[in-house]
């Protein structure tokens, strides 16, 4: 098998090769950082994760750097409504992005970069393309000169002639051309800004994506990836600097994750249905919301309801309750002999299974198929365990597999060894003694861990109490 990935920029899939063998480089455009994140943002999160994930189980080292907008237009109308420093409201919700993450089960990524502490890399990026003539300054904005990149719109389609779908263009006669775009503002009044050869101001949105990820990863990148509404204009004029500051490509392989509905209709701030992440996290378990957005193709439009989510949450659970219930046969002496080979028919069919995620993850990390091999893999694990004796080997073996396709797409919850009951009897003594000293904070997180061990307290005469359910 050969990893095929959809390249935007040549509109077919190709055999993916790295530059260096072994090492990707990868850009992921990331969120402006002017309120919390909502599941149209959540969707690149979690399949560019599942990409890094399994390019890291094909035994890749990946060098995957997500960057931050923290400084823009809609920030500072942000930090004006709440009368704080940009800087502060943009830190603000870096840590609260940096939460619903974690409540997505989705690693940091190596790198996350900010716009504000890469001044001076911009504004080096931006003379240098001034000084090859690719960039003017006028009244102390600075522009793209997009007459003189030849290529400009080959990776969305564009004819520079005929723009019009999706263009952000402002009416300034200043410009050379209507679409050359601003790689430098000049600042208002009142607003945030760096000092620079152009006078005080900040940068253009486009421009901090081409300087940090020439800073962090060179000058062509193996992936870039972000929502398909970045492709143009941003991910447009990206290709447009970069490749005239370099005269290399600035991507070998463009990827773009589809729209987001909400009830079947496209999210928007006119309509108000917008679903933050942080609301669905306190509503549903994080592996069910991954389930949603990962059952279908990534390039597809996906939709989120309700509905969707109820039936995400029974998915997990079959696939959660086979992995538990095989954990707890693995880890029980009853029903199993000390066989250390594996059967040749569960080995087979524990191979087939495999092959079959494999597969399908290396057609363009196809993961609506892959999440397929996982039920497969569910109804044979629920087979086995019908079994009045079964094989350490055996058991050993599935829940490997069931590590390994849930170590790259994280849609099942895996379930923690059972505890003992001596453990369970110290973590009970422990909580008395947190509740004597009014720890309640340490007393809550010791009930809830024994809730979820299915653990049920009892006060009675003689003191408190267990048993499981």
């Amino acid at each position: 098998m050969a990893l095929q990935i959809y390249n935007t920029l040549t509109r077919t899939k190709e055999k993916f090769v790295p530059q260096e063998p072994g090492n990707v480089k990868m850009y992921v455009c990331g969120p402006t950082v002017y309120g919390y994140i909502h599941i149209g943002n959540a969707r690149p999160a979690i399949f560019f994760d599942v990409v890094r994930s399994y390019l890291e189980n094909q035994k890749y080292d990946v060098n995957y750097v997500v960057n931050f907008t923290d400084v823009d237009d809609k920030l500072i109308r942000k930090a004006e409504e709440m009368k704080l420093p940009v800087p502060q409201v943009a830190s603000m919700f870096i840590e609260a992005f940096y939460a619903d993450l974690e409540g997505l089960r989705i690693p940091r990524a190596t790198a996350n970069p900010r716009v504000t502490e890469n001044m001076e890399t911009i504004i080096n990026f931006i003379r240098e393309l001034e000084r090859k003539g690719f960039a003017y300054e006028k009244g102390g904005d600075v522009f793209f000169r997009t007459s003189k990149f030849a290529d400009y719109g080959k990776l969305s389609g564009q004819n520079i002639e005929e723009l019009q779908f999706g263009i952000r263009i402002d009416v300034d006669a200043r410009k050379e051309s209507p679409v050359d775009f601003v790689l430098w503002k000049a600042a208002k009044p009142g607003e945030i800004h760096w000092e620079s050869p152009w006078g005080q101001g900040r940068p253009g949105w486009h421009i901090e994506c081409s300087a940090m990820s020439r800073l962090l990863l060179g000058d062509t990148l193996d992936i870039h990836g972000g929502g398909q509404d970045l492709e143009f204009p941003h991910h447009e004029c990206e290709v447009a600097q970069s490749e005239a500051m370099t005269g290399k490509p600035l991507a070998n392989y463009w990827m773009h994750n589809g729209y987001v509905n909400i009830d079947g209709e496209k999210m928007s701030k006119s309509l108000g249905n917008g679903v933050l992440v942080k609301d669905l996290l306190t509503r549903h378990k994080p592996e069910a919301i991954r389930y949603a957005i990962l059952s279908t193709h990534y390039r597809n439009q996906v939709n989120f309801s309700a509905e969707i989510m109820a039936q995400a949450e029974r998915s997990v659970e079959r696939i959660s309750n086979a992995a538990s219930n095989l954990l707890y046969r693995l880890n029980s002496t009853e029903g199993q002999s000390s066989e250390l080979k594996i059967s040749e028919s569960l080995e087979q069919k524990l191979a087939g299974i495999s092959a079959a995620f494999h597969t399908k993850m290396q057609d363009d990390f196809n993961t609506a198929d892959a999440i397929t091999a996982m039920f497969d893999w569910a109804s044979e694990v629920n087979s086995l365990l019908q079994q009045s004796d079964v094989s350490l080997a055996d058991l050993e073996a599935a829940y490997q597999l069931f590590k390994e396709m849930n170590g790259v797409l994280r849609i099942a919850v895996e379930a923690e060894a059972e505890l003992l009951d001596d453990e369970i009897e110290a973590l009970i003594e422990e909580r008395t003694e947190a509740r004597k000293a009014k720890n309640w904070a340490r007393a809550d997180e010791i009930r809830d861990l024994l809730d979820t061990q299915g653990i049920i307290l009892e006060d009675t005469p003689q003191g408190m109490r267990w048993r499981r359910k």
